[in-house]
């Protein structure tokens, strides 16, 4: 006897009549008690090995939910198109007839850029503190020994070699080849059309702002020198205190700010000095926009504003350094290493704010900050 007739049967006795409507049958199924099992139709019960005596149960399956109809999905995404945030075009649409405004663009700008002075500050000021406490630690010196060593393999400016061997095999020259592929972020097509472009350019050999061959070559050869120095097995505290200091040192020096390349070239080809271009480039976070404003503007904050740390008798400070989290933080050394990478190269606080380690840290920071800001 097969399932179905057994279901059918089933039926006869539960439900007299149902089986009127072919569809009946489809509309329930049989399931093994014990097992828990659902049986399948077109087997036989030798096959799904019920014995006698075995309990079955007949249930009725669940109906499945009616399709919405077309008039309530209209209405629905109408709803939907009725809350939606109006777009750009939109805006412009609506306000066209609207008369116009004599408005400040800076001021746009203000709040935001206060917020970014601000916990720049707040990020100088931390260091000092962090600084301090780590030096406390008696493992201190080998612990950054470990994370200088890491920065050295993480180096930017290293070239993709399997990309460079590509241009160099076209017959590129392999110094060309590395300044295209420096200023292409890597990409060998577009190293390529810049090549390309630039092949009779009289200046396509110069090297990029901001760095010489032999200022590129020699740090490279400080930073091994400085990975592989080692500390005496006598030091004593104070030794062990000078050498520390050396390497946040050499750590702040590795991590100085590296302009845009790319932006640096722009900014000049409309006529202004190299220097204030990449102090432009530092003071907006190397937003090539925001530094051509500030280039043509008040030029505020100044690059020196950036080394300034906050007061620290000011609330928001007190209110930082008592937070548990942030304290707990300040005896880790990589959150001074993401301190000190944050304040040179702003653009990378994202990787930070995801770390496992650091990201707690910099979200109790954020939130004192607004908080107080909005108090």
């Amino acid at each position: 006897t097969t399932v179905e007739k057994l279901k059918e049967r089933c039926l006869k006795h539960c439900v007299p009549g149902s089986l009127e409507d072919p569809k009946t049958l489809t509309h329930h199924k049989l399931i093994h008690a014990t097992s828990e099992k659902v049986l399948t139709d077109t087997k036989t019960v030798l096959e799904e090995n019920i014995q006698d005596r075995d309990v079955l149960l007949l249930v009725k399956k669940r109906a499945p939910p009616p399709l919405p109809k077309m008039a309530d999905v209209s209405a629905e995404e109408k709803r939907k198109q009725e809350q939606k945030t109006p777009d750009k075009d939109a805006i412009l649409k609506a306000t066209a007839n609207l008369p116009s405004r004599s408005v400040d663009r800076t001021v746009a700008h203000h709040s935001m850029r206060d917020f970014q002075t601000e916990l720049r500050k707040i990020l100088v000021s931390l260091i000092e503190v962090a600084q301090k406490l780590l030096a406390l630690n008696p493992d201190a010196v080998e612990l950054f020994k470990k994370a200088n060593a890491m920065l050295d393999e993480d180096e930017e400016d290293r070239v993709d070699e399997i990309a460079l061997r590509q241009l160099t095999e076209m017959g590129f020259p392999e110094s060309r080849a590395v300044k295209a592929l420096r200023l292409n972020h890597m990409s060998v097509t577009q190293a390529m059309e810049w090549l390309i472009e630039h092949a009779d350019d009289p200046t396509v050999d110069a090297p990029l702002p901001g760095q010489t061959p032999s200022e590129a070559t020699a740090e490279v050869g400080a930073s091994s020198a400085e990975a592989t120095a080692g500390p005496s097995s006598e030091v004593g505290e104070e030794e062990a205190k000078d050498e520390l200091t050396e390497i946040f040192k050499k750590i702040r020096r590795k991590r100085e700010f590296r302009p845009d390349p790319r932006a640096v070239i722009a900014l000049m080809e409309m006529g202004f000095d190299e220097k204030e271009v990449v102090d432009a480039l530092r003071v907006n976070n190397n937003q090539q926009n925001a530094a051509c404003e500030w280039l043509l503007g008040d030029r505020k904050p100044s690059p020196e504003d950036l080394d300034k740390g906050i007061d620290t008798n000011s609330p928001l400070f007190q209110a930082i350094l008592e937070n548990p989290v942030v304290q707990l933080g300040l005896t880790n050394p990589k959150t001074l290493l993401a301190f000190e990478d944050m304040l040179e190269n702003p653009l990378n606080s994202t990787q930070w704010m995801n770390d496992p380690e650091t990201g707690p840290v910099m979200l109790q920071i954020s939130r004192i900050f607004q908080t107080l800001n909005r108090t």
